[in-house]
């Protein structure tokens, strides 16, 4: 359960929530709080993940999922899948220097969020690449940073395959990742 503290939320108080059954985020003082996401979102994940990590190992590379970020001090989130070189594994969150590629599945709950929001947020991070999976159709849309702006790279709709040289290889066709 989260506090009712009205916030700000310093850093070192988030961290101290722990682990909770919702998503809790952390952005400039303000708690985000969703909640877990569905049996289709998870499926989607996992699957996506399973896939990106057969060739990420090949390339020293690490798959995570629903894990913390932190793009800056006081700001930490919480992607579906993040793909980072080595780090310090020790760490409560994962370090933006360390990470290739975030992933969102969207839901209709959070569409906005993740399409504006989080795409902004990644950007001004500096991660150079952005996967976007849309959770009902599970369109592919690839993402390529320049300067500090996602630009679209490939797309992929059901019927078609998603082809990634960076940071991982791997192709993709979106039917393989719904139940």
């Amino acid at each position: 359960m989260i506090p009712t503290n009205h916030g700000p939320w310093a850093e070192e108080e988030y961290l101290a929530l722990n682990e909770t059954d919702d998503r809790v985020e952390l952005v400039d003082g303000s708690l985000y709080v969703s909640p877990s996401p569905d049996v289709r979102h998870q499926f989607i994940a996992s699957r996506l993940a399973g896939l990106l990590h057969q060739t990420a190992q090949t390339k020293a590379l690490y798959v995570f999922g629903a894990s913390g970020l932190r793009l800056r001090p006081g700001r930490i989130v919480i992607p579906d899948i993040v793909i980072t070189s080595s780090f310090d594994f020790a760490v409560v969150v994962a370090p933006v220097e360390a990470t290739r590629l975030v992933c969102e599945i969207t839901s209709p709950s959070n569409e906005a969020h993740d399409n504006v929001l989080k795409m902004h947020y990644y950007a001004k991070a500096g991660i150079p690449w952005y996967l976007l999976v849309e959770h009902k159709t599970a369109t592919l849309r690839l993402f390529r940073l320049v300067g500090t702006t996602y630009f679209p790279h490939a797309v992929a709709e059901p019927g078609q395959a998603l082809r990634i040289s960076e940071p991982v290889t791997v192709q993709i066709r979106p039917e393989d990742l719904l139940p």
